[in-house]
């Protein structure tokens, strides 16, 4: 089954969407300070392209180095977790405390810690991706058939062999999976870190961007947001297939192809 075939669904939902939307504010008669039409949202996504794609090339940094550091702090602190049950007991309760910590105020102490560069931005949507990451890769580890540990220990296998070739393998495939999941926060997380930091230099973010235009040029805010969606989907399933080429042998939902 061909990729387009798969997309064509979702492809035909949105445009059913999106119809739905413009009939409604034309029938409504709504100013587009209110709630732009999709011709004028995408108007404004033309006209004001280089405004937009020079902030989303800010955002688009920021996800990824801040989802790079969530990956390799979850996954790290998910195999000590694992090795030591010390560890566990000490670090578990901690890391899910810290998804209750308010980030805008983080972000505050941050800047005021490490400056006004994009550190601090990127600090925030770590600490907000990572996780996902920790969950997905602890329950990965914790997975790994027991008669395989089982067999390694009857090869005398050292405890570095059996993480490596065992529990390991099965590790990777849930740090991808917890990263997908993070990136659905990760673009919400950048979006809070532009925010709740100081603007510097000429283009601050998308996020930054579309608080500016929200009240004075709506349709732009909404071209804005389309685009961190659009991104957003974009990486999502990028990562399944980087899953996909890193564990070939898990299966895949129904109706995809082999």
């Amino acid at each position: 089954m061909s990729g387009l075939r798969r997309a064509l669904p979702a492809l035909v939902l949105l445009v059913v969407l999106l119809a739905a939307w413009e009939a409604y504010v034309d029938a409504a008669g709504l100013e587009a300070q209110l709630l732009p039409a999709p011709h004028e949202i995408a108007s404004a996504a033309w006209n004001g392209g280089a405004v937009l794609w020079r902030n989303f090339a800010v955002t688009a940094e920021e996800v990824v180095l801040g989802l790079c550091m969530a990956i390799a702090a979850g996954f790290a602190l998910a195999v000590a977790i694992h090795l030591s049950p010390l560890l566990r007991r000490a670090l578990y309760p901690l890391a899910v405390g810290s998804q209750a910590i308010p980030v805008p105020v983080v972000g505050v102490l941050l800047v005021f810690w490490w400056g006004f560069g994009i550190f601090p931005k990127l600090l925030v949507i770590a600490l907000i991706c990572f996780f996902p990451v920790l969950v997905t890769t602890v329950d990965a580890l914790a997975s790994v058939d027991p008669e395989q540990l089982k067999l390694m220990r009857t090869l005398d296998a050292s405890r570095w062999q059996a993480f490596r070739l065992a529990e390991l393998p099965a590790a990777l495939p849930g740090a991808l999976s917890g990263a997908r999941v993070a990136l659905a926060v990760g673009v919400i997380g950048a979006f809070i870190a532009e925010v709740a930091t100081p603007a510097t230099g000429a283009y601050p973010g998308l996020g930054r961007q579309i608080m500016s235009d929200v009240n004075f040029q709506t349709p732009r805010a909404y071209a804005g947001t389309a685009i961190l969606v659009a991104f957003a989907v974009a990486c999502f399933y990028a990562l399944a297939l980087a899953e996909r080429r890193v564990a070939p042998w898990l299966p895949r939902p129904r109706g995809e192809s082999t």
